[in-house]
């Protein structure tokens, strides 16, 4: 059975989430910066020294590893870079989204308080009406 929304928001702590959500954001910023200015470094491999099989065999068969690798790694840089922009953009999401549930609970205060005053109000002119016809 699913869980209810209303249930898993009220059970969310919104108070420390918002006040958070500037710490995320400046990670993240701090994160992307740092990889972002970081390039590709190429692999560095030792070479073994027992060479048994013909020397030329040997160190075509190494310098297609390093090539394998040095492709390998850049792909993998490519992903973090890519995985550090993702990062970034949702955290600035979460900073607006935050923005936006605190604003709108701000005006579901408001909202609440006019909405009691209106009730009050209400009740007051009804028992001043019927005391009124009472007279």
């Amino acid at each position: 059975m699913p869980i209810p929304w209303v249930t898993v928001l009220q059970a969310v702590p919104w108070s420390e989430v918002i006040r958070n959500a500037p710490k995320v954001a400046e990670g993240a910023k701090k994160l992307w910066n740092t990889v972002g200015k970081k390039q590709a470094e190429p692999a560095v491999t030792e070479a073994s020294e027992d060479l048994v099989v013909s020397p030329e065999r040997k160190l075509d068969e190494l310098q297609a590893r390093v090539e394998t690798l040095e492709e390998t790694v850049e792909d993998l840089h490519e992903q973090m870079l890519a995985a550090s922009q993702l990062i970034k953009e949702l955290a600035e999401q979460n900073t607006q989204l935050i923005r936006r549930i605190e604003t709108n609970r701000v005006h579901m205060i408001w909202l609440a308080v006019t909405t009691s005053l209106t009730a009050v109000a209400a009740v007051l002119g009804l028992v001043l009406v019927f005391s009124l016809r009472g007279l």
